[in-house]
């Protein structure tokens, strides 16, 4: 089914289980260092070899999963970048396994700089009336092969 809101499009889609290994930090969005962590945490994933050692890797996308919400988006949660794995074994020092649970997800397409289009999608989010379920979200960036510096993302929002 989609979906068209305050020009927001989605589509609701059921997603199986998915395992991400990355590295993780807690923060929440009144968090004065909440965008120094999250880039922080792209940066080590990287720059650190990270993502290049992360085995059984099932897709060529990188995700930025948020999750363990203590309550809504006002809250403290956990950032993890990585990527998904089919196995999760022999994890790169620092590394730690998260799980996307299965279930329902409004699906967003957006196209742009892979952080201010983000960031942008966000403050939209916010606004919108979803049923969200707070368990699992994230943003999968696909392989980009422009040479402006955007890129498709796929961010899915979950839903109780």
């Amino acid at each position: 089914m989609n979906v068209k809101n305050h020009a927001m499009q989605y589509e609701i889609v059921t997603l199986p289980k998915k395992t991400v290994v990355g590295l993780c930090a807690r923060t929440s969005n009144q968090a004065p260092d909440m965008s120094d962590k999250i880039g922080g945490l792209w940066r080590s994933l990287f720059e650190e070899g990270v993502y290049a050692a992360i085995p059984n890797k099932s897709t060529q996308t990188t995700l930025g999963l948020y999750s363990d919400y203590a309550g809504d988006e006002k809250d403290a949660y956990d950032v993890t970048v990585g990527c998904e794995v089919a196995l999760a074994e022999q994890l790169p020092q620092g590394a730690i396994c998260k799980t996307i649970p299965a279930g329902n997800y409004a699906k967003f397409i957006i196209h742009g700089d892979p952080v201010n289009a983000v960031m942008q999608f966000w403050m939209k989010l916010w606004e919108l009336p979803l049923d969200r379920a707070f368990t699992a979200d994230f943003e999968e960036y696909l392989p980009n092969d422009k040479d402006d510096g955007t890129c498709e993302i796929h961010i899915y929002i979950s839903l109780k």
